[in-house]
């Protein structure tokens, strides 16, 4: 079985303490106290009926945030490195990966369409650098001259899809 932390607020350590003692001493037999009896001794003396209606009065703990199945997908593209392996098929997919190369962009700096490109190439291993500065323009995060030679990464703030790739690639 497996457990999870249970907080408990005890608002008079004192009182807690003398009621505690309290029912041990009444309670105390030649056998030791089992983990059960020991829980709901300690739940009486904070001033619950048993250790259930403890845990019932309890907030519920916080669930960690799951990452959606988009950011799962989109995680397959990247090796342990964090560099990206393969191009996705689904767009939604392929927009949080390039996130991640619009991460990796300086941002408020113009650049030459060779330091796009070896920014991208250090990022990605499947020799596609135009399908990626293309897609990042088409996306709206990369800003691009008519003439190919001033390109800007456009400055906003990821969504919270984009967010958790960036993070959890950051890692690797």
């Amino acid at each position: 079985m497996t457990r999870s932390p249970e907080p408990l607020y005890i608002a008079d350590l004192s009182l807690f303490t003398k009621s505690l003692r309290t029912s041990l001493a009444r309670d105390s037999t030649a056998e030791p106290i089992g983990h059960a009896k020991l829980m709901d001794l300690i739940a009486k003396a904070a001033g619950y009926r048993n250790q259930q209606a403890r845990r019932a009065a309890a907030p519920p703990a916080p669930e960690a945030p799951r990452p959606s199945s988009r950011v799962g997908r989109a995680l397959r593209c990247f090796d342990e490195t964090g560099q990206m392996t393969r191009w996705p098929k689904q767009t939604m997919v392929q927009a949080l990966c390039l996130w991640v190369m619009w991460h990796h962009l300086p941002p408020r700096r113009e650049l030459s369409e060779p330091e796009v490109n070896a920014v991208l190439n250090a990022r990605h291993s499947f020799g596609d650098h135009a399908l990626l500065r293309r897609s990042l323009v088409d996306h709206g995060l990369l800003a691009r001259s008519r003439d190919g030679r001033v390109n800007r990464r456009i400055e906003q703030r990821p969504p919270d899809d984009a967010r958790a790739m960036i993070q959890a690639l950051s890692g690797r």
